[in-house]
């Protein structure tokens, strides 16, 4: 293994309390010291004028692989995610076949073997996500396994989801929820509100999505067990995760970053990159996110990368959910948070490393000597063009293109080698 050299950055170490210019000098994989002191090393970056923080920590991630791959695959996605800053992932189950079987597991390690990230798994709660019959738990957990979700629906079976909840910590697994109410959201396609009645397109309630949480939260409390709660997109929502914490309810929660970012009001051109699941939503349900980012409400920011295809995200109406994320979400962070005040640049780290990477108990999210040396490297103050045509994954679907976003990825290293060089 090669030593590395990483210069004159501005070292952001949340975990360690650290904010500073610093060196980071990285042996055999492992990150060996940050100090002022000088190394020798066979490879060396100047960063000055950037900043070097933990890899990033993307907990909410759609591969499509197996089954899906005209969209993305295991190595295209983590091509996406090295050009991000993202080191490491979880891989959602919502594949084909669905990963609810031990084949499907060994099947995505063996070929995230050698990608540009850490792959971690999240698999099923019930098989097929149907929410008939349940996974077998120990199993997955013993083939190596870190989380379980239906996510792309909710666990409809309650008694199902509150099973998972209660074995995922003894197996150290975390179960992370899409909370949905499906009677509620009864085939909507974007936020119920005044956009859906604009265009004539079936709404989705915020209720479908505040029902789905209290649930989850009520299960915590009762079993007195954890529950991670995925993307979440109302001022309700929020609310109801805040109280829940402040009784000690053991819930964490994350939110994206389209939805502290835009709003309902996009879909008016009737582009399906903007429609995704939760839908956006109003100015007042984006206030309340960026709160419950500020008090800590929500832990951590995940993309929810979901791929589809230009044809599939052709037709406003028929096109699948889901936006790509793994490319923009430090920059869209810097731009929407950091840049205007609403979080310090350390705080965005926390949120987007360290934070999810003790949620799903996994070696990442800090720069303390001794761990891996997954690190990105970027400038907070560079400002690009999102361009469609210069993404590193298979699918285009991104509600940020053509937009100006600060804060650009020069470098990311994975065990101590450069995976991404802008």
């Amino acid at each position: 293994m090669s030593t590395l050299f990483i210069k004159n950055a501005r070292v952001i170490d949340p975990e360690n309390n650290i904010d500073e210019k610093l060196n980071i000098f990285v042996d055999n994989g492992k990150i060996a010291e940050v100090s002022k002191n000088i190394h020798s090393a066979d490879v060396e970056i100047d960063a000055d004028g950037m900043a070097a923080a933990p890899g990033l920590v993307d907990m909410h991630v759609h591969l499509r692989d197996p089954g899906f791959t005209e969209k993305e695959d295991i190595i295209t996605g983590c091509n996406a995610a090295a050009a991000g800053g993202v080191t490491s992932l979880l891989a959602m189950p919502n594949t084909n076949p669905v990963v609810d079987n031990t084949e499907v597991v060994e099947y995505i390690k063996n070929k995230a073997a050698n990608a540009r990230a850490r792959v971690y798994i999240a698999a099923a709660v019930t098989k097929g996500l149907k929410s008939i019959e349940p996974t077998d738990i120990e199993a997955l957990s013993k083939a190596g396994v870190i989380a379980l979700s239906d996510d792309g629906r909710p666990v409809e079976n309650t008694k199902y989801m509150a099973q998972a909840m209660i074995k995922a910590p003894k197996n150290n697994m975390c179960v992370v929820a899409h909370c949905e109410d499906l009677y509620l959201a009864d085939g909507g396609k974007i936020n119920e509100g005044e956009v859906s009645q604009k265009l004539g397109v079936k709404g989705i309630p915020a209720a479908a999505e505040d029902t789905g949480t209290a649930r989850e939260i009520a299960l915590a409390a009762a079993y007195n067990v954890p529950i991670h709660i995925c993307h979440v997109s109302t001022k309700t929502s929020v609310a109801l995760i805040r109280d829940a914490k402040a009784r000690g309810v053991k819930v964490t929660a994350e939110t994206a970053p389209h939805y502290f970012s835009l709003t309902q009001q996009s879909l008016l051109a009737k582009d399906a990159d903007f429609r995704m699941n939760p839908p956006l939503r109003c100015e007042d349900d984006v206030k309340a996110i960026i709160g419950g980012l500020q008090d800590g409400t929500l832990d951590a920011i995940a993309t929810d990368h979901a791929p589809h295809t230009p044809q599939e995200k052709a037709d406003f109406e028929k096109a699948p959910n889901g936006s790509i994320g793994m490319e923009t979400s430090l920059a869209a962070g810097i731009t929407y948070l950091v840049n205007k005040g609403l979080l310090s640049l350390p705080q965005l780290i926390n949120k987007m490393s360290l934070a999810p990477a003790k949620i799903l108990n996994i070696p990442a999210g800090s720069l303390s000597v001794g761990e891996n040396a997954d690190i990105v490297i970027f400038d907070p103050n560079e400002e690009f063009t999102v361009d469609v045509n210069k993404l590193h994954g298979k699918s285009k679907n991104t509600p940020f293109k053509g937009m100006k976003l600060y804060g650009k990825v020069k470098y990311t290293v994975l065990n101590g080698n450069i995976v991404y060089k802008d």
